[in-house]
């Protein structure tokens, strides 16, 4: 039987316990100045929490509804300009630690993935979802959406630049 990996929850508790005593640490030095900085974090707290739920059900249904499996059929060599799309709307959607996703794009590519679609891939992760209700509420809808958009250029530009690279690589 696999044994249960606790390092990360020891590190979170080991965090938090550290977070507290620095807290009673501040308190025993500056009382107000304590006092202030835990009130600050209980108004950032309660304004995140909303936001936070909203998140929290979006990646559920995300996970639900969306499986990279389906979107792997889309990505091939002779995918054309809707394989770019379906590689810019895969990054945007995907979410967890990248290194879970290196096995999935690794198999992609022996089953035909075009490497400029791996770019391009990587490159549109920089947008989460689950982040873009927190983003619109400290920096507005009109920043958000133009940020996201130039994002999502520079994904097809970085795919494009390795396309050039690789086609003027094979006629040389």
């Amino acid at each position: 039987m696999k044994q249960k990996d606790t390092s990360f929850s020891f590190r979170g508790k080991f965090f938090f316990w550290g977070i507290l005593g620095l807290y009673g640490l501040m308190f025993c030095v500056n009382s107000h100045s304590a006092l202030m900085a835990l009130q600050k974090s209980a108004t950032i707290l309660t304004k995140i929490l909303p936001i936070l739920g909203m998140v929290i059900l979006f990646t559920t249904l995300l996970n639900y509804l969306l499986k990279p499996k389906q979107i792997a059929a889309h990505l091939g060599r002779e995918s054309g300009i809707k394989g770019w799309f379906w590689a810019l709307a895969a990054g945007v959607i995907s979410h967890g630690p990248m290194y879970v996703w290196y096995p999935l794009l690794e198999d992609l590519r022996e089953h035909g993935m075009k490497d400029e679609l791996v770019v391009v891939f990587f490159a549109s992760r920089a947008i989460k979802i689950p982040l873009l209700p927190m983003m619109v509420d400290y920096f507005g809808i009109t920043f958000t959406i133009i940020l996201s958009f130039y994002m999502l250029i520079g994904a097809l530009l970085q795919g494009g630049c390795l396309q050039f690279l690789e086609n003027r690589k094979k006629r040389a």
